[in-house]
């Protein structure tokens, strides 16, 4: 591994069953450190106003942090089930948010930089849709967080994204499907993942560049998926059918594929928002990237509420960075243009089966700056902002 159980801080609700089981198959499968390990006491709810995020979630684990003056040695914050998923907005305002990537910002509040709401901040650890400022992720460059979540239907889901990771796979297909009638941006990004798959030595035998009307599922020995999911006409599928092997990485242009982690009815189907609401599940008809848990994916990533087209995971970011070693949480995230909005990364951070270099001891557990008594990066941060006024 890259990194190790001392750069992830584990956020458990005390108040959820679901969030204390499975933070504790987590750490003892993982060997998280006891001083890593954040309880807080929020509501069950997956949706929650931004006041009550603010008491019992963001400042918990803003207090964990400080207090064991962990800002820097903590790279990753893994979210249990049971922690809340969404931030409700006000109408019309354009602040609503999921809970993960509000968290992101924590480095960010601490340092007293200004919070700007409503609408979405830049990421700064993205590496640009040619992925030319890819770079491992450390606080000597980037004063933010990697918030990943261990979700699903039920425990069993989630605890599964765990297993999965801890024996992944190098081997596998990437499947990168077109949809049926053509969208432009968004398919560019599916060739160019082909493109940058095979410049990062992976077979072109491996990769699936699916650009025929044919919406595919029934695939064998996946390791990375992308496509329009339900919003190919031609998906009518709730299942893909794919056999995943562990470590597989998913990602899909979908507007609301994770606004829920709750279980639909067995005889739920996908549809168009065209069709009558009463068919809709949570408010939409779009696909779930909880059934691809359930099915077998190790990481996804989705969106809570519309985070439109140009704010959506890039594959081509996402895959070749994977394959080049770098963990899951630093390749969804270098593949994430926007935070404080609507993506959710789900998976264990530490997943990395192609991973061939260390983080320096410098990099992943920096030592104390003598001056200030507190960790190196974090007083270099501190200062630079409190010259800028409060500017990052």
């Amino acid at each position: 591994m890259a990194q190790g159980p001392h750069n992830v801080l584990l956020v458990v609700n005390q108040r959820s069953g679901m969030s204390r089981t499975i933070a504790d198959y987590y750490a003892q499968r993982r060997h998280i450190p006891k001083s890593n390990i954040c309880s807080i006491r929020a509501p069950e709810d997956e949706e929650i106003d931004r006041a009550t995020f603010d008491k019992s979630v963001r400042q918990p684990i803003l207090d964990c942090l400080q207090s064991g003056k962990l800002q820097d040695r903590v790279l990753y914050i893994v979210l249990t089930k049971g922690v809340p998923l969404k931030v409700k907005g006000h109408a019309g305002q354009n602040d609503q948010a999921s809970v993960d990537s509000e968290l992101t910002l924590l480095y960010q509040d601490m340092l007293g930089v200004t919070r700007v709401l409503p609408g979405r901040l830049p990421n700064p650890y993205f590496a640009g849709d040619a992925g030319t400022n890819l770079a491992r992720f450390s606080h000597r460059r980037f004063p933010i967080y990697l918030v990943t979540r261990l979700d699903g239907y039920d425990v069993g889901d989630a605890c599964a994204l765990v297993a999965r990771a801890q024996s992944p796979a190098k081997g596998g297909r990437f499947i990168l499907d077109l949809p049926w009638n053509g969208n432009g941006q968004g398919d560019n990004w599916l060739r160019m993942a082909a493109d940058k798959l095979k410049e990062a030595g992976v077979p072109a035998s491996r990769i699936t560049l699916e650009t025929s009307p044919v919406f595919l599922t029934g695939q064998k020995q996946v390791l990375g998926y992308a496509s329009w999911g339900s919003n190919d006409r031609s998906d009518h599928f709730r299942w893909l059918g794919n056999t995943w092997v562990n470590g597989a990485l998913l990602e899909e242009y979908v507007s609301t594929d994770a606004r829920t982690f709750k279980r639909p009815p067995k005889d739920w189907k996908i549809g168009q928002w065209s069709d009558p609401p009463a068919t809709f599940f949570d408010g939409s008809p779009q696909s779930l990237i909880a059934d691809y848990i359930h099915e077998g994916v190790t990481g996804a990533a989705g969106n809570v509420y519309e985070p439109y087209l140009d704010a959506c995971v890039r594959p081509q970011i996402l895959f070749p960075a994977y394959v080049k070693g770098f963990n899951l949480a630093e390749s969804y995230y270098a593949a994430i243009p926007f935070l404080s909005w609507q993506t959710v990364v789900i998976g264990d951070p530490l997943t990395a089966p192609f991973a061939h270099t260390t983080l320096p001891k410098v990099e992943a557990d920096p030592p104390v700056d003598p001056a200030t008594g507190l960790p190196k990066f974090y007083s270099m941060w501190k200062r630079k902002v409190a010259e800028k006024g409060g500017r990052e």
